[in-house]
C-alpha cells in the first residue's frame, strides 16, 4: 500500500485481525470488522473469505490465496465476480504438480500420504485434484484428516503403519502454525515430503512447489487501491497465479538418502544446501 501512495495513520487506517489458525474465530472477527464500517475487507484463505461474505453483502471483500472460489460458492464467475467479492485465487492443479515432482524424485513411489484439514473449504477441491493426478501417476493415496496438533501426530502414526512412501501436505492455516512439527515428523518418519509454503522447507521439509503467495498478497493491494478509488468488486476480474516456485532442501534430501534428479534441480527456483 505504501508503494501505491498510502501512508498508514495519515491516508489509510488498517485494522488487523488474526484467527490464530482457528476457523471458529472467523465469524466473530469478520463481524467485528463489519461493525467498524471499514471500507474494504482483505482476507487470506477460503474460510476467512466465507466468513466475511456471510458477515456482509455490501462491504467490498478482496480475497487472496483462495483455492477454487467458484467451487466454494464465493463467486459465480472469475471474469465477472458479480457481488462484493473479488481478488486472487490459487489453482487446485498445484497439488497434481506436487505429486508429479514427488514421483520424479522417488520413481518407485506407489503410496503417498496426503494430510488435509476437512474444516478448510479449500481442502476438498485439492483432494479431488490429488485423486485425479494419482490415477494418472499410478500411485495410491492415503488421506489423513487433522485439525489439531494432536491429530497431526495421530495422522503421522497412521502414515508409519501404512508405510507410505512420501507425503503431500495441503495448504491450511492450522498446518502453517505447525510447520516445525510437521517437517520434524516427516523427517523422523523418513518421508520425502512436498508442501505449499516456503516455511516448510526452511523448517527442514524436502520440497515446496506453489504459487508465490507473497506476490499474491501484495497484488491484493492493487485491488484495494482500485476499490478505494471507486471501482466495484463486481467488475474486477479475479486473477490466478502466473508464477510458481520450486524450492528444494538438499540437506534434507541427503538426510533421507535421496538423490534429487538433475532434471528437477534445473527447474528449482532455489536450492537450500
Amino acid at each position: 500500500m505504501r508503494e501505491l501512495g498510502y501512508v498508514e495513520g495519515q491516508t489509510i487506517a488498517i485494522e488487523s485481525r488474526w484467527a490464530e489458525g482457528r476457523y471458529d474465530r472467523y465469524p466473530a472477527l469478520a463481524g467485528d470488522l463489519v461493525r467498524l464500517k471499514v471500507d474494504v475487507i482483505v482476507t487470506v484463505g477460503g474460510a476467512a473469505t466465507q466468513a466475511a461474505k456471510q458477515a456482509t453483502r455490501t462491504i467490498p471483500i478482496v480475497m487472496s490465496v483462495v483455492i477454487d472460489p467458484l467451487g466454494g460458492g464465493l463467486v459465480p464467475s472469475l471474469a465477472r465476480p458479480g457481488g462484493n467479492v473479488t481478488g486472487l485465487s490459487v489453482m487446485t492443479e498445484t497439488v497434481g504438480k506436487q505429486l508429479e515432482v514427488l514421483k520424479e524424485v522417488v520413481p518407485k513411489l506407489s503410496r503417498v500420504a496426503v494430510l488435509w484439514n476437512p474444516a478448510n473449504p479449500g481442502s476438498a477441491p485439492q483432494l479431488r485434484e490429488a485423486e485425479v493426478a494419482a490415477r494418472t501417476l499410478a500411485v495410491w493415496l492415503q488421506t489423513l484428516e487433522a485439525r489439531t496438533p494432536k491429530e497431526i501426530e495421530i495422522a503421522f502414526d497412521a502414515i508409519t503403519k501404512e508405510r507410505a512412501g512420501a507425503l503431500v501436505v495441503l495448504a491450511d492455516a492450522i498446518f502453517t502454525n505447525q510447520v516445525g512439527q510437521i517437517a520434524g515428523l516427516a523427517m523422523k518418519g523418513h518421508l520425502p515430503s512436498i508442501y505449499g509454503l516456503r516455511e516448510y522447507v526452511e523448517a527442514g521439509g524436502l520440497m515446496v512447489y506453489s504459487p508465490n503467495t507473497l506476490e499474491l498478497e501484495r497484488r491484493s493491494a492493487t485491488y484495494v487501491d482500485k476499490i478505494l478509488k471507486g471501482a466495484k468488486p463486481a467488475d474486477l476480474p479475479i486473477e490466478q497465479p502466473t508464477r510458481f516456485e520450486l524450492v528444494i532442501n538438499l540437506k534434507t534430501a541427503k538426510a533421507l538418502g535421496l538423490t534429487i534428479p538433475q532434471s528437477v534441480l534445473l527447474r528449482a527456483d532455489q536450492v537450500i544446501e
